[in-house]
């Protein structure tokens, strides 16, 4: 028995799951005000209609809309359906929505996808954490899914994913600013092929070595990415991440950031 299962929200995440889980056999129960529903997928004109029924609910919408449809979606839940937050959202808001529906009597689990959903689909690794964790894997994984689960409370598998995303977005952007300069100084193929060697050498020493590195010579690292700054502003490119990295390397030098030890790095 697969089940029923209620999407909400069909956009670029939340309808690749969707017609995932038909193809898989399941029942989809979907609705997005904004978003017609694909062929498969049993249209519904409200989150308690789409809710009606449903075995597991999916909520993919976004976090400045997860609380608004987990009231909503609330009214049409069976006894002992399964609600799942599938937002990015603080953990903090999550430990809110687990709140809400622990006073309703409702399971819930914190659900975070690790990875772009087109072209993975089901297939995509998922985080749980909360007291619904293993049920969401249960009810998912012999569709398809890749859910993991944590142990412990909601919140934490928004946690682990907004702690990548830190370390993953904060590079990008940093990749993005520095080609942008390098476009602007007449050299991004040179730039491109340092970040692609820069990151092809990578291994397990790599991590010590950019965190021992920075507080061990913060003090010119501070010159030389206020420099880097500079010279951004006379390219005409934004220095928003040069201008953050020298902030944070001035706090280094000044210790009011911690010591190698808090970072747990040897310095030589």
């Amino acid at each position: 028995m697969t089940g029923t299962i209620a999407v909400l929200g069909l956009g670029e995440a939340g309808g690749a799951l969707a017609r995932a889980l038909v193809t898989a056999g399941a029942v989809v129960r979907g609705y997005d005000p904004a978003v017609p529903t694909a062929e498969g997928i049993v249209s519904t004109g409200s989150e308690a209609e789409a809710t009606q029924g449903a075995d597991l609910v999916l909520s993919v919408n976004s976090a400045s809309a997860a609380l608004d449809a987990l009231e909503a979606g609330l009214a049409g839940l069976r006894d002992g359906a399964v609600w799942a937050d599938l937002n990015t959202a603080s953990p903090g808001t999550k430990r809110q929505l687990a709140a809400l529906a622990a006073g309703r009597g409702v399971p819930f689990a914190d659900v975070a996808i690790m990875a772009p959903v087109p072209g993975r689909g089901l297939r995509v690794p998922m985080l749980a954490s909360g007291p619904a964790a293993d049920a969401v894997a249960a009810l998912l994984n012999p569709l398809g899914a890749d859910v993991a689960t944590l142990p412990g409370a909601a919140g934490l598998a928004a946690e682990r994913k907004l702690l990548r995303s830190v370390f993953f977005k904060g590079m990008s952007a940093a990749v993005v600013e520095a080609l942008q300069a390098a476009r602007a100084a007449g050299c991004e193929d040179w730039l491109r092929e340092v970040v692609v060697a820069e990151l092809t050498a990578a291994d397990a020493s790599t991590v010590d070595r950019l965190v021992g590195g920075s507080y061990r010579h913060a003090v010119r690292r501070t010159a030389e990415m206020a420099a880097a700054a500079r010279m951004l502003g006379e390219l005409g490119v934004r220095a928003d991440v040069a201008a953050a990295a020298r902030d944070q390397l001035g706090q280094l030098a000044a210790g009011t950031l911690g010591s190698p030890e808090t970072a747990q790095v040897n310095l030589p």
